[in-house]
């Protein structure tokens, strides 16, 4: 009896766009989530070390965001995955993807929330950037996706900015 040859699932992925926008748009989420994880991490980060009179509303805000980042993850991972391409996953994979940079050292609490309300500009920044492609692209489902974290990180760096005053 012959052996099968088994032929990787993504193969000959047909999503009725070119290989070329589908590739261009995973590599574009590919950003997004190196940005989105490294946001998650110093949001996390920043949960741990916050001191200061607003420490109970900073800790308890920044879980909410971290939980809400630490889902966006699967949700754009799983788009690239649905894309037909490799979902990067190292940390040497999102340094080198990100916009965004690691914290160093422990800020103060308003600086913390300065940073972060910066960070989720960038997040809006990035998807944006991604958006024209896979408009052309008639990629709608990449469009809602990027819509929805657009939403989500413009309100939360709103809020972290009406923290400040």
């Amino acid at each position: 009896m012959a052996k099968k040859k088994l032929i990787p699932a993504d193969a000959d992925i047909d999503l009725g766009m070119p290989d070329a926008d589908r590739r261009a748009i995973a590599a574009g989420l590919s950003r997004l989530l190196a940005d989105t994880y490294t946001l998650y991490l110093k949001t996390h980060n920043f949960h741990w070390n916050v001191t200061g009179p607003q420490f109970n509303s900073l800790h308890l805000m920044f879980e909410g965001q971290y939980s809400e980042l630490a889902l966006a993850v699967d949700v754009i991972a799983e788009r690239i995955r649905a894309l037909g391409e490799p979902a990067p996953g190292s940390y040497s994979a999102y340094a080198a993807l990100s916009t965004i940079k690691e914290a160093s050292g422990v800020p103060e609490a308003a600086e913390m929330i300065r940073i972060l309300s910066d960070d989720q500009l960038a997040v809006v920044r990035t998807a944006r950037s991604i958006f024209p492609v896979a408009d052309d692209a008639h990629d709608e489902p990449t469009c809602d996706l990027l819509t929805q974290r657009m939403q989500v990180h413009e309100k939360t760096a709103w809020m972290l900015r009406s923290t400040l005053g």
